[in-house]
């Protein structure tokens, strides 16, 4: 026998090895030893360590094995982590505070949340692709429209807390100059969303006061507020007259209400609020330690281009017929920069379209059904508690209970509920808080009732209580508005037509289940199975995120394992976990060198030097966290110009505060310059943040740390496999050098870390703690050696497009021996001169051929930034080449006159079904070209469901929610 080590990355595991057969990198990388050297022979070399010596500079290249565990089977992997995950306790618990156990719908569950057709798409930019999720979405505005009494909601927000502030940094864009720069906050908002709200407060200037919005006296000074319906403590209080106090000085209100409550109360749109925010968690979304969840954001007509996030709208197609598409782009961040009204350039896509689903699947009766119960629970819990002697002090109440206690103190019942596994909240020593939900039985009731009979049976029975008056929520707050009458919401309340609804929209999506994704800038490689398969394991998916700390041994050794590693591929000194999204990650990178430099009395230091190429996230980043933008060139290799940088940062040498910079550059290249910019900036007193949206083409490689970065946020959703979800969730860590570490993000209900910090930019500590175990799963199944490898051929599989498609299409920048890094870009602008074709028909095209698009237009005009991953085969990128290729042949036939400019397949494309099969074909060039322009679309053809969407008709006549079932029929 053999080694029992394979002697290549890629050595068959049905050679005479010792190794499992279950290894991890065989699968998640796509090409075999074979295909390796047919591909380094195209772009001209021998081994793959030389192109990667010739791509990665030689100053910045790691010189060492990083300290990672040795790789695991898929098999060993499932073991280990349930091991683990089984460490955490799974209580019930009762606690509130916005999160609440639900019950997940199992069609579903396993038709949505385990299923990669829903799970491995994109951000819906290409409209004609992603019909299916864009109706769900839609579903998920009307759905969030109705039930809060506004007039229009986004996509989805990423939290409750971040929902908040984002509704108060609109309203404070809003305001006019007789308006002073305070925001009002009652107290009995959830603490954590009072978090967020101050962190985004301080760079901006806001003043936040908090107190009894009974006592607050609104003025001049302040130019908004939020209040919680229900309140925190759980009672119901009608804002009305409290918002119109506040309308009459100029000011705007902000109502942060739960939504299954909304099924039986007034709708806060009812109290003529001017924005309602929350969480949609409690509609099938597992707890998951605190995430993701969907957050969502619904406010007036007239502020829909102030809104923060993404809108999806109602436009038509080519053919006439209704499409969906991203409305009011203008609105994004990528093409305001730091003039956008939000750096958000994420949803939380998967979990609006599961939240939507719960809604469509229930029906407007079922979710009233449901809210009713809760309801009556907690009233059959209040009546005993009252039966056994105790005052309920929070009144009228939809679901949570606040008890003040007499006899017994708050600690005492704390332990009995412990001896049951029973979580409840200690408000005080003499006050505890109890938040029913949709999975409490009369058992729970029981069990509850007796913990505050100190664990002794009750004197009376259940059945005597249920007797009594259930309905304890007044006439005033009753809702009396219908809601959700749309058909979608009223026809699939079977297991069958939901299962079949559900295939129908996934069918209109295309998915990495269907082709290869190759986004420059968002790494779409392989989310495996293996990964993705404990997500909805109840020892990560039914934890609340305030439980006591012994109670989640398992999700803290994960993060732990996984901080530790990201530090040692990073080289920084200290990870936070928390921020969840990349967007987020950004703002709290910044945030951390914008304190450093106020604790070292360096509060002038509010210059942020920005390349021009920078993703937009940058610049609306900056300014969140109280920078100013200054512009620095690109030389015409698309690499930073030093000597602007140079100039510039001396320039502003006394009050520079940071560079943001991506590594490699936003254009593809590994930039030689990359250590020479660092000590530029450190030289002249800044900080470095490097945005690691390219961390593809480092991990193994070389490190932020090492190339001179002071902190670095990680996209956990892209370079480390959490999928994109449609557009969310995402994940978005921070890495920071040792003198930064004490000013990482922290939370004020739950010590998370060795600083004592309590700014927080997610609503959970750990923001999106349960899909975090995806990340830990993909290192320790794949070690240094199997992390490296997948960055290598990353470069590699990048460079073998770049060369196949170089002389059709010009690749615009290239670095060392004119090689790329992980992606290429490839210029289309010379062909609208030469043939009237755009870059988007070129993009459109692509959807005949069964691909999605590359990049569009980012980071130059007029062009396609292709990053085809590791995950994809040799034969998958022949594919697309091939696609690419007969796409530059019917520009040619266009440019010679063969097609015409006007009616060719490009400009008329995608091709649907119905057009093909039309008997109105009237177009020069012949049906068979259109739909199958190459052999094998025969056997694995992708049909758009609709043609090409008209993005100016959509703007122009916005619908952002259900439309008329008959319109489908035009």
């Amino acid at each position: 026998m053999s080694s029992t080590k394979p002697t290549s990355p890629l050595q068959s595991p049905y050679e005479e090895t010792l190794e499992p057969s279950d290894t991890f990198l065989r699968r998640h990388v796509g090409v075999t030893e074979e295909t390796v050297s047919s591909m380094l022979n195209t772009i001209g070399y021998k081994a793959l360590d030389d192109l990667i010596n010739d791509a990665v500079p030689e100053n910045i290249r790691l010189r060492k094995e990083l300290n990672l565990p040795n790789p695991i089977g898929e098999y060993a992997l499932q073991r280990e982590l349930k091991k683990i995950v089984s460490k955490n306790k799974i209580y019930r618990s009762y606690l509130g505070l916005g999160y609440y156990s639900c019950i997940t719908p199992a069609v579903i569950q396993r038709n949505i949340l385990e299923n990669p057709g829903w799970y491995t798409a994109y951000t819906p930019y290409q409209a004609e692709i992603a019909q299916g999720r864009m109706e769900a979405l839609i579903n998920f505005q009307t759905m969030i429209t109705d039930l809060t009494g506004m007039e229009i909601a986004n996509a989805s927000l990423l939290d409750e807390g971040t929902a908040a502030a984002e509704a108060m940094n609109m309203l404070f864009s809003l305001k006019d100059d007789t308006q002073g720069k305070s925001f009002f906050v009652s107290q009995s908002v959830h603490p954590q969303t009072l978090d967020v709200i101050r962190t985004r407060a301080i760079p901006l200037g806001i003043n936040i006061v908090v107190g009894s919005f009974k006592k607050m006296v609104p003025s001049s000074d302040f130019f908004g507020a939020i209040v919680q319906y229900p309140s925190t403590d759980g009672t119901i209080y009608d804002f009305s007259e409290f918002i119109e106090s506040l309308h009459k000085v100029g000011a705007k209100t902000v109502v942060a209400a739960d939504l299954l409550a909304l099924t039986i109360l007034k709708a806060p749109g009812e109290m003529n609020a001017d924005v309602v925010v929350g969480t949609t968690q409690r509609f099938g979304l597992p707890l998951g330690f605190g995430g993701p969840h969907a957050g969502y954001f619904a406010t007036k007509e007239e502020y829909k281009r102030n809104m923060p996030g993404r809108l999806i709208g109602v436009s038509k197609d080519s053919q006439g017929k209704p499409g969906y598409r991203l409305s009011l782009q203008t609105r994004e961040q990528h093409i305001r920069r730091d003039k956008a009204t939000s750096n958000i350039c994420t949803a939380q896509v998967l979990l609006a379209v599961l939240s939507s689903m719960y809604a469509v699947y229930h029906g407007p009766k079922g979710l009233k059904q449901i809210a009713s119960r809760v309801h009556r629970m907690t009233t059959i819990l209040a009546t005993g508690l009252e039966k056994l002697g105790y005052k309920i002090i929070s009144n009228p109440y939809f679901d949570t209970i606040r008890v003040e206690l007499s006899k017994i103190s708050s600690a005492e019942i704390i332990h009995y509920a412990e001896e049951r596994e029973i979580n409840i909240r200690q408000v005080s020593g003499h006050v505890i808080s109890i938040s029913l939900d949709e999975t409490t039985n009369l058992k729970d009731i029981k069990d509850l009732l007796e913990i505050f009979n100190e664990n002794k049976s009750l004197h009376f029975a259940l059945e005597d209580l249920t007797t009594k008056e259930e309905w304890k929520i007044p006439e005033l707050l009753e809702r009396k508005s219908s809601y959700l009458t749309h058909p979608v919401f009223n026809s699939f309340h079977t297991e069958t037509e939901m299962l079949r609804y559900i295939r129908r929209l996934e069918s209109k999506d295309l998915s990495l289940t269907t082709s290869m994704i190759a986004l420059g800038s968002c790494t779409m490689k392989l989310n495996a199975s293996t990964e993705m398969y404990p997500i909805t394991w109840p020892e990560l998916s039914n934890v609340h995120p305030f439980v006591p700390e012994n109670q989640t041994e398992g999700y803290r050794t994960l993060f732990s394992q996984l901080e530790k590693w990201l530090c040692e591929i990073t080289g920084f000194a200290e990870v936070s976990l928390q921020p969840n999204a990349g967007s987020q990650g950004e703002y709290a990178g910044l945030l951390a060198i914008r304190n450093y430099h106020q604790s070292r009395n360096d509060m002038h230091r509010d210059i942020c030097l920005i390349p021009i190429s920078a993703h937009g996230t940058n610049p609306a980043s900056a300014v969140m966290a109280g920078f100013k933008v200054v512009p620095v060139n690109c030389d015409t290799n698309g690499n930073i110009d030093v000597e602007d940088l140079k100039k510039k940062a001396i320039e502003y040498k006394s009050s520079l505060g940071a560079l943001m910079v991506t590594y490699p550059s936003t254009h593809g290249v590994f930039e030689a310059s990359i250590k020479e910019i660092c000590q530029t900036i450190h030289d002249n007193g800044g900080q470095v943040y490097m945005d690691g949206a390219n961390m593809n083409a480092q991990v193994g490689l070389t490190r932020p740390g090492d190339i001179g970065a002071d902190v670095c946020h990680l996209n956990l959703h892209k370079t480390f496999c959490i999928p994109h979800g449609g557009g969310g969730p995402g994940v978005g860590p921070i890495g920071v050098a040792e003198h930064l570490a004490p000013f990482l993000p922290g939370h004020s209900l739950v010590e998370n870390g060795s600083n004592n910090s309590q700014w927080a930019v997610s609503a959970a500590p750990w923001g999106s703690a349960s899909i975090i175990v995806i990340s830990w799963a993909y290192i320790a199944m794949l070690g240094f050696e199997g992390l490296q490898f997948a960055t290598k051929i990353a470069i590699l599989n990048a460079n073998y497009i770049a060369k196949k498609l170089e002389s059709s299409f010009p690749v615009l920048y290239r670095g060392n021996k004119g090689l790329v890094a992980h992606e290429c870009i490839l210029d289309m602008r010379g062909f609208k001169k030469t043939s009237a074709v755009e870059v988007e028909d070129i993009a459109k095209r692509l959807i005949d051929y069964g691909f999605h698009s590359p990049t569009m237009s980012f980071p130059v005009p007029g062009t396609l930034m292709v990053e085809p991953t590791e995950s994809e085969s040799k034969e998958e990128l022949d594919r697309f080449i091939d696609s690419m290729l007969a796409i530059a042949a019917e520009i040619k036939d266009i440019e010679s006159g063969v097609l015409s400019k006007e009616d060719n397949p490009l400009k008329n494309s995608p091709h649907t079904a119905d057009m093909v099969i039309s008997d109105s074909w009237n177009h020069s060039y012949p049906r068979e070209r259109a739909a199958y322009p190459l052999p094998w679309l025969r056997t694995r053809k992708f049909w758009p469901s609709v043609g090409r969407v008209d993005n100016v008709y959509g703007d122009r006549n916005l619908v952002c929610s259900c439309i008329p079932m008959e319109d489908y029929a035009v």
